[in-house]
C-alpha cells in the first residue's frame, strides 16, 4: 500500500547573520523528533553550523547537500543519522559556496532542491531547511522547495527593515516559483526583558504582522550559545535552561498551527 503522508517542509530563513537561524533549526528538529516524529534537516548553508550543531564531524560530511545539487549523488545517499532518535541530517561543506556559480547556467536551477526532495517526501514528517544568511540560489531552491517559512528574527531596530525586504523576497518567490509557499510564522529571537528597546521592536512586529508573530519568545541565554561546542542541541545540552523551555513551547506552539506527520 503507498504511503501518501507527506512531509511538512519548512524553510528557516532570514538574509540577516546572527538571528538565531541555525539555533532555531536544531532546537524545532529535536523537539519534534522527541515526540517521535521522523525529522530530516537539511544544512544548506556553505557555513555547515546546523551539521557541527549536532556534532557530525567534517569527516562524516562524505556525501552533502552539494553533491546532490551538482547531481554527484542521490539525496537518499546523502542522508546520515544524528545522536538524537528519529533525526537525520544532510550535512554541507564550504564547498556548497561554490554552488552560486556552479548552477548558474543550469536550466530551473531555482526547482534542484525540489526535484530531489520528491524521492524522499514520504519517508519523514517533517523537513527542516537551514538556511544561509542570503538571498541567494540556495536560499532560493529552498523557498522553493517548501510548504511554509519559519523567519527567526533578532529584537532590534535593523531587524524590522531587513524584515520588510525579506517578506517582498517572499511575495515574489510565492508569485513566480512556488504558489504554495505560506508564512508559518516569525520567531522573536535573542529577547531582553530588561532592553527597553527590544520590548518596543515586538511591539512593532505584532502591530504589522499580527497573527503571524509566534506567541512563544526566544530569550538570549548563555546554555544555548554554549550548546553547539558541545555538539547537541540545547534542548538535550539543557533541557532545563530558560531557552531550550521556550523552544519546546514553540515546537508545541508551531504543532498546533501546522499538523506534522498527520
Amino acid at each position: 500500500m503507498q504511503n501518501t503522508k507527506r512531509a511538512k517542509i519548512f524553510s528557516v530563513v532570514n538574509q540577516k547573520g546572527g538571528v538565531g537561524k541555525t539555533t532555531t533549526s536544531i532546537n524545532l528538529a529535536t523537539a519534534f523528533a522527541a515526540i517521535k516524529k521522523k525529522v530530516l534537516i537539511i544544512d544548506i548553508d556553505p557555513q555547515g553550523n546546523a551539521s557541527t550543531g549536532f556534532g557530525i564531524e567534517q569527516s562524516q560530511r562524505q556525501k552533502t547537500i552539494y553533491e546532490v545539487l551538482i547531481g554527484e549523488c542521490d539525496i537518499k545517499e546523502a542522508i546520515i543519522p544524528t545522536k538524537i532518535p528519529n533525526l537525520k541530517i544532510i550535512t554541507s561543506t564550504v564547498d556548497l559556496s561554490a554552488c552560486e556559480i556552479e548552477l548558474i547556467d543550469i536550466e530551473h536551477r531555482e526547482y534542484l532542491l525540489r526535484r530531489s526532495l520528491k524521492k524522499i517526501i514520504h519517508d519523514f514528517d517533517c523537513i527542516l531547511i537551514d538556511c544561509p544568511p542570503s538571498l541567494g540560489i540556495l536560499t532560493v531552491n529552498s523557498l522553493a522547495a517548501s510548504d511554509s517559512v519559519l523567519i527567526p528574527m533578532q529584537c532590534e531596530f535593523f531587524s524590522l527593515e531587513g524584515l520588510s525586504h525579506l517578506l517582498t523576497t517572499l511575495s515574489l518567490v510565492k508569485e513566480n516559483l512556488n504558489h504554495h509557499l505560506t508564512i508559518g510564522g516569525i520567531i522573536l529571537t535573542m529577547h531582553d526583558r530588561r532592553n527597553k528597546l527590544t520590548e518596543q521592536v515586538e511591539v512593532d512586529v505584532r502591530s504589522f504582522l499580527k497573527d503571524k508573530v509566534f506567541k512563544h519568545i526566544i530569550p538570549r541565554n548563555v546554555r544555548l550559545s554554549e550548546a553547539p561546542s558541545h555538539g547537541l542541541p540545547g534542548i538535550i545540552y539543557d533541557p532545563k535552561c530558560l531557552g531550550s523551555v521556550a523552544y519546546i513551547r514553540l515546537a508545541k506552539e508551531i504543532l498546533q498551527k501546522v499538523k506534522i506527520g498527520e
